[in-house]
């Protein structure tokens, strides 16, 4: 099972090879972790500071957004079939 790292964990890791100047592999060796992962952390830090490690199960913000305007919409689409149901029942009563 691989292991998981707090987020804490992850920008402190970035923050040796950015602002302390040691090299990755250094770095990685020093925390125990893959050289690859600690690269895609920094490379992940770089293109996005403040939501580089959202965590497991959460979104970046614009993400969840986007999760709850298609929600909406599936909601919406579901209130109107209903009420169109709703609609037929009551016109067909009418008769």
């Amino acid at each position: 099972m691989a292991k998981r790292f707090d987020k804490e964990f992850k920008e402190g890791a970035v923050k040796l090879v950015l602002e302390g100047g040691k090299q990755i592999t250094a770095t990685a060796r020093q925390l125990d972790i893959s050289p690859k992962t600690l690269h895609r952390w920094v490379s992940d830090y770089k293109k996005d500071p403040v939501n580089s490690f959202v965590g497991s199960g959460n979104l970046k913000p614009e993400d969840a957004a986007m999760r709850e305007l298609n929600k909406r919409i599936k909601d919406l689409e579901e209130e109107n079939a209903i009420l169109k149901k709703a609609m037929g029942i009551f016109a067909k009563n009418q008769k």
